[in-house]
């Protein structure tokens, strides 16, 4: 807010104008935190000393590569699933790939671990063994062949089977073409993935680097004597507008989709006994997933009325979602680095949920989130009833958690991940 200079009725009025509206603050307060961030923060100095080095540097006719290999760019292939299939690692590739496109330093391809199929053959798309089955050998030919232009397979990878199927394969065909591999796993089952299967110890051990996208991953990892680097996933946060909810009401949401490990049925049980309290409460339910049968015949016999099944929500359209809600619900019973929690910080859109291993490193209790005991029906109710009754609470949440997200902005992810490539080549170097 400015005002003209010598004139002090001006500025006392600007003052006052601040004290009396505390959403234009915060709104304000935001948006200068954002700009200063985007303008003036490390990251972006360097990457503007470096464009300043180069321009240099072009001006005196130097050529890269000409003097040193580091000037090159690397080239890395993003081996992870398409987003055909929308899910936490599809979306966190795809965000790779976007960032890193015209980058400088890096030039990044996707290769997808599900290939789309010939056309002759796009019936097996609804025919979930089978089209594994056959999309295999399509997957291990495109590995082979296209593994050949890069200096890097950055390959993501969940647990179990998936685990076989797809990073397995990747990590050696990399090493059969002589090219560096980096497993970047996400999924929070790897303590009970690692004991049950000790090949992927194995597997882990032998890649030139691991890295997983949260302390508690890193620690897990660290028990079967794998050591692994934190880099955080991105949330892109442009899709997403900060607002406090004065006064917050009771509409909810929960982003997660219809899987045991994100309890759905506790947040239905939980919203349920909040309708109880609050006639007018609404809950959106924003996935899909195998138990979302279930958890619709759950909420008829609750006769939990006012839940909305959204279906899954596209990247450009899931900001709309949080904007609308109130609070934003979870109870997940296993869990790791949720973007969806990230999403909610951006929004301003509280968040109470339960607090299993993986999520106290995201999620303090009371400062930027309520937690419970996970399960915990009625904890997870209350928490949600102390919010709306506790505004100031609410407002110190969102506060909190917006200064949070900013931690898994690209600004803050892209030197991390530079910094992984760099190391890799110059251990191979």
């Amino acid at each position: 807010m400015l005002v003209p200079a010598k004139d002090d009725r001006a500025l006392a009025a600007g003052v006052h104008a601040l004290l009396s509206d505390c959403v234009l603050r915060a709104e304000l307060a935001a948006a200068a935190r954002r700009f200063a961030a985007d303008n003036y923060s490390l990251q972006v100095m360097a990457r503007r000393h470096e464009e300043l080095y180069r321009e240099l540097l072009k001006e005196k006719g130097f050529k890269p590569g000409s003097h040193s290999h580091s000037a090159a760019k690397i080239k890395v292939a993003i081996v992870a699933p398409s987003l055909r299939y929308v899910g936490g690692q599809s979306v966190q590739a795809e965000l790779l790939l976007h960032n890193w496109k015209d980058d400088a330093d890096v030039e990044a391809s996707i290769l997808a671990v599900d290939p789309e199929l010939p056309t002759a053959l796009a019936w097996l798309e609804k025919v979930p063994v089978l089209r594994t089955i056959v999309r295999e050998p399509l997957y291990l030919y495109s590995l082979y062949s296209r593994l050949a232009e890069v200096d890097v397979a950055h390959i993501f990878s969940a647990s179990y089977w998936s685990f076989r199927l797809a990073p397995l394969p990747a990590r050696f065909i990399a090493s059969l073409r002589g090219k560096l591999a980096l497993i970047n796993y996400h999924s929070g089952e790897a303590r009970d993935h690692l004991q049950r299967f000790p090949e992927a110890v194995a597997v882990l051990k032998k890649a030139d680097k691991v890295v997983v996208p949260s302390p508690f991953l890193q620690n897990v990892f660290q028990e079967f004597g794998i050591k692994a680097d934190v880099v955080a996933n991105i949330s892109d946060l442009s899709q997403f507008k900060f607002r406090l909810r004065q006064p917050l009401g009771a509409k909810l949401v929960c982003t997660r989709g219809f899987h045991r490990y994100y309890a759905i049925d506790v947040v239905v049980r939980a919203f349920a006994e909040i309708r109880q309290q609050i006639p007018d409460a609404m809950l959106t339910l924003v996935g899909k997933g195998p138990t979302e049968q279930q958890i619709r015949e759950l909420a008829r016999t609750l006769g939990a009325q006012g839940v909305t099944f959204a279906g899954v929500a596209a990247r450009d359209i899931i900001g709309e979602y949080y904007d609308r809600a109130d609070v934003f619900i979870n109870a997940s019973v296993l869990d790791n680095m949720p973007v969806s929690i990230i999403e909610a910080f951006a929004s301003g859109t509280p968040v109470v949920s339960t607090c299993p291993e993986g999520l106290q490193y995201l999620v303090e209790h009371e400062r930027t989130g309520l937690l419970s005991a996970p399960g915990d029906v009625h904890a997870l109710a209350q928490n949600v009833m102390r919010l709306i009754r506790e505004p100031d609470l609410a407002e110190r949440l969102a506060h909190n958690a917006y200064e949070e997200c900013r931690n898994y902005t690209w600004e803050a992810v892209r030197e991390k991940w530079l910094q992984v490539y760099r190391q890799l080549m110059v251990g191979q170097a």
